[in-house]
Order: structure tokens, then C-alpha cells, then sequence
């Protein structure tokens, strides 16, 4: 098969696992590599690390353009931080931005064609089938060891530095095959659940922390202040309460680690029974949003937010409370979200599970592709980013514009902060890459109110550390075919039963039914790639 038609094969095969579970990553079952393919032989370029770098060629690039910043320029290149980045690093880019809302077809169909960019930025270990072992095999990308080893020193430092972050960005076999966007330790969590503070006071009630002081709550938000849906949330492929309700019972919504180490599908396990018959009795009773199955966008879920039909949901923290809480109280000064904690059953229980990324976030990472005309050039421009001038451009712009160093501190300037027509978000997005592959600063804060600095905290009090299953193991290329297999058609019906049964429309005693049901089409196979995947990730 040639290299055209190899590829456009390959397109189709991505569009049946992207349908897949979200937990599916994958890599080549040989070991080809090993640890030679780990260690590199060192031989550092004697310019590496060196800016501007003295070039006439052009690197190109596919990556997603930030929404915010589409409000002012229609490519990156156009922006504030395109032109600085093109300026320190000597190295001019020509990017290529995916529709808003199409990029999986669109990576789909430039995976297929036989025209790839230098670079691509997207999520190697999700989107692919096989995962970035496949894709190397596949002549699609480069293992980096030996180019991150001669011309990329910072990543090197950090990695040399930091052996878990090493350990994330490593196939099994030992391959290097994204720059990584990393998150920083206090931007690990940044979802929860919040709630109307300024109704809680209204109502003489106090945050609630259990699943009884819920319902009190959801009980007097719907009784005494009218609300029609007193809790809601979005719904994007399921039901997006982050465990919040459901890891009280101690499972998940999705695959997890146990206590014991051993990967567990939450949606089967008898616990979850006691979840769905919590969430069937709040449904039945009017106090979860009989219309949750439709939030299907953010616009729906706004409008009960902000409408006061709603007093409670599971949301982000800028994208969520500090919008809504900007908006809210121009429509009422007394408006107020706070975070609640991860509820538990009994008071005082730490939460067994909630929402917290890694360090190591695949989604927002550059591959260099097998296409790359100068792939050296390619891995010094990305390199850039992890340096110290790299690192402040990509988290905070440009100095005197964009921010200012006040007391070796980093700060927004007034452009950025006041601005009367945009806000601080859309104003950065000229400036930085919100996402992508670089160090997250910890510096970095888009919190406008004191309730989103509280949030982190509260919602940090779990052991979702122990529990959350990585997003970057690496199952085989035959395991994951066995995945994509199974996965799409369990995730389906999960879902569809999920639905009936919270809203009552199939009984509760179907349960056993739908248990077997799940495991006949193969579930206990997924959890066993899932468990072996995850022991040789905690071998590296």
C-alpha cells in the first residue's frame, strides 16, 4: 500500500475511534526501541537553545485557533503573540486553523490526505487509532528522543528534571512523540460544583457538603425560591456532573481506579444502582432540570444560571462562575456562586473522586509530523516555549503591553484587565496561547472574583489523585482495536440507560438487566486492556 493510500485508510479508521470512549490511548505492542529509544545518544547541537535562529524557511502548522482571539484576528499569525513569537524565535509559521466545532473531521481528513503540516497540534493519544506508537509506525509522526536530546534543551532540563512528567510523555517502548502542554500543580483542578450563595443566605441554609443537606437545599431552592430546575448542568454525550453526585456512593461515571489499584467501570458496579436511584428520586421530585438530556450547549445552561431557574450546578471556573458572576451581577448586585465541596454521604467523609487533570494535558500537544521539511527547525520553535522568555510570552505576552513584572511578579496590565468592550479572557487571547504546548505558569490567573480563588480549593478535597484513570496510557495496537471495538457501542447504551432510568422511564430494577447487558458486550475485556495498560504505564 503506498503512502497516499495507506493515510486516506487510516482517516477512516480515526473516525471510528474518535466515537470511542474517551479514556482510549494507544501504542504498538512490539518493543522496538526499548531503552535505546529512551536514551538517546547525546550529542546537543551547538546552536540549541539559541534565539532568534538565523532561517529563510517557513514551518507549518495545524492547530485550533482560541475562540476568543477569532474576535479579532482570523489566523494566528495576525496576533499580537504570532508576530512576537514569529520575532524571538526568527522563524516564521504559517498556520492552518480547523472550522470552529469541526476539528475532529477536519484531523480526520488531513490525516488522510497526503499533504500534512510540519507540526500538528491535537490529541495523539485520544484521536489516533493505536495511539502515538501507531502513528510513528505509521510514518505519520516523528519520535522525538533524538531531536529533543540535540536541539530542544529546555524541554530536556524539564523532563531530566521532573521523571513523572517524563514517564507521561513516553510510550511504553520509550518514545518521545509531543511537545506537552503541562499544567501548572494549582491549575490541576478547575471544575465543581457551585451554587447560589446569595439564596443559602436568603434561606438561612449553610454550603451544602452531604447528599441530605443536598437535597435540603435543591428542596427549598425549588419550594421558596421558585426555581423550575434547581439544579442543572450541560449535557455533552452524558450527564457532565463530574462524579459529583455519583462518587458519594464511591464509583464513577466512567472508568477509575479503585483502592486497590485496579481499573473498575463505575457505570456497573453495584454502588452506582444506589447513585441512579438517588438521581431517579431528585428527578422525580422536580429538583434536577427535567430538560438536563437538552442542555446540549452552553447558551441553554446559561440562561437557567443567569434566569434564576437554576441555583446549583457542576461547572468550570472561568469559563463558568466567573462569567456567570460577571453577568449576574450586572443583573443583581447581590448575585453570588460559591464553590461546594464534592459531596460524601456521611459529614465529614473525604470525597472519593471529583474532577482533576495531570500535569500532562495530551489534548493541547505537537506532534512533529513524518513531513516535516526541517524537523531540527520544527523542534527548536517548539522548544522556545519551555525556555524562561518563552515560557512569560506563552502565559503572559508581551511585557509593556500586555503585562508588567510588579515585585518579580508577572501582572495583567489595565489593556488587558479594564478594558470597556472586551473581557480579560478575549484580551489575553491577543497576547498568549491560552492552551498548547508549554509550561503552565502558576503566576497565571484569570480569577476575577475571590469565590474562583476559594473554588480550587474546596473543590481540591478528594481523592480524585488516586482514583482518575490517566489519559495517556498506552494500550497495544491489538488492544486498542479491541477497545474501539467495544467501547463505542457500550458508551451508547450506558448512556441511553443512564437517561431512561434517572428520568423513570425504564424501572430501577432493570439494573441487573442492563449490568449484564454491558458486561456481554464486553466490558470486563476493556477493563483488562485498561488494567494492563495502566501496570505497564506504572512500570516506565
Amino acid at each position: 500500500m503506498n503512502k497516499h493510500s495507506k493515510k486516506k485508510s487510516i482517516g477512516v479508521a480515526v473516525s471510528i475511534v474518535l466515537a470511542s470512549t474517551s479514556m482510549l490511548a494507544a501504542c504498538s505492542d512490539t518493543k522496538q526501541g526499548g531503552t535505546d529509544a529512551a536514551k538517546p545518544p547525546a550529542a546537543p547541537a551547538a546552536d540549541a537553545g539559541k534565539y532568534p535562529v538565523t532561517t529563510g524557511e517557513t514551518i507549518t502548522s495545524w492547530e485550533q485557533i482560541n475562540g476568543n482571539l477569532t474576535t479579532f484576528v482570523p489566523n494566528l499569525a495576525d496576533s499580537p503573540f504570532g508576530k512576537q513569537l514569529e520575532k524571538d524565535t526568527g522563524i516564521k509559521v504559517k498556520y492552518s486553523h480547523p472550522a470552529d466545532g469541526q476539528s475532529k473531521e477536519q484531523f480526520n481528513l488531513l490525516i488522510a490526505s497526503n499533504n500534512l503540516p510540519d507540526v500538528i497540534e491535537y490529541d495523539w493519544n485520544n484521536a489516533y487509532p493505536g495511539g502515538p506508537e501507531k502513528a510513528i509506525g505509521d510514518k505519520v509522526i516523528l519520535p522525538l528522543n533524538e531531536l529533543i536530546d540535540k536541539h530542544a534543551p529546555n524541554l530536556k532540563k524539564m523532563l531530566q528534571q521532573d521523571k513523572e512528567l517524563d514517564k507521561m510523555l513516553k510510550t511504553d517502548s520509550g518514545k518521545y512523540y509531543v511537545f506537552p502542554m503541562i499544567r501548572p500543580d494549582n491549575g490541576l483542578v478547575f471544575r465543581g460544583p457551585m451554587i447560589r450563595k446569595d439564596w443559602l443566605d436568603e434561606l438561612n441554609l449553610q454550603v451544602p457538603t452531604t447528599i441530605d443537606e443536598w437535597y435540603t437545599v435543591l428542596k427549598a431552592f425549588k419550594e421558596k425560591k421558585g426555581a423550575t430546575a434547581p439544579f442543572t448542568a450541560q449535557y455533552s454525550n452524558e450527564f457532565n456532573v463530574q462524579d459529583a453526585f455519583i462518587g458519594a456512593f464511591r464509583t464513577a461515571n466512567r472508568y477509575y481506579i479503585d483502592d486497590q489499584g485496579k481499573v473498575k467501570y463505575g457505570p456497573i458496579d453495584p454502588q452506582f444502582k444506589d447513585a441512579l436511584q438517588l438521581l431517579r428520586k431528585w428527578y422525580s421530585e422536580g429538583l434536577i432540570d427535567k430538560d438536563f438530556a437538552l442542555n446540549t450547549d452552553s447558551k441553554a445552561l446559561d440562561n437557567k444560571i443567569l434566569g434564576n431557574a437554576s441555583g446549583a450546578t457542576v461547572g468550570l471556573l472561568s469559563g463558568g462562575m466567573g462569567r456567570w458572576m460577571e453577568t449576574g451581577k450586572k443583573q443583581d448586585p447581590k448575585f453570588q456562586l460559591v464553590a461546594a465541596p464534592y459531596p460524601t454521604l456521611k459529614k465529614g467523609e473525604r470525597a472519593f473522586i471529583g474532577q482533576r487533570d495531570f500535569k500532562y494535558n495530551p489534548a493541547a500537544s505537537k506532534a512533529v509530523t513524518d513531513a516535516a521539511k526541517n524537523p531540527e527547525l520544527a523542534v527548536k520553535w517548539l522548544d522556545y516555549a519551555y525556555s524562561e522568555k518563552g515560557s512569560l510570552l506563552f502565559n503572559f505576552g508581551i511585557e509593556g503591553e500586555s503585562y508588567t513584572m510588579k515585585n518579580g511578579v508577572p501582572t495583567f496590565t489595565d489593556k488587558i484587565t479594564k478594558d470597556p468592550k472586551y473581557n480579560l479572557q478575549q484580551m489575553v487571547s491577543q497576547y498568549t496561547k491560552p492552551n498548547g504546548p508549554f509550561p503552565g505558569d502558576s503566576r497565571k490567573s484569570f480569577n476575577t472574583f475571590k469565590e474562583q480563588d476559594e473554588a480550587v480549593g474546596i473543590w481540591s478535597e478528594t481523592d480524585a489523585a488516586k482514583h482518575v484513570m490517566p489519559l495517556f496510557i498506552t494500550p497495544t495496537v491489538e488492544e486498542s482495536k479491541e477497545v474501539a471495538k467495544i467501547s463505542t457501542a457500550i458508551a451508547s447504551y450506558k448512556e441511553e440507560m443512564f437517561v431512561k432510568f434517572v428520568m423513570g422511564k425504564e424501572p430501577i430494577e432493570k439494573f441487573d438487566e442492563y449490568v449484564k447487558r454491558i458486561k456481554e458486550m464486553g466490558s470486563d475485556k476493556v477493563t483488562k486492556i485498561y488494567q494492563d495498560a495502566y501496570d505497564r504505564y506504572n512500570k516506565r
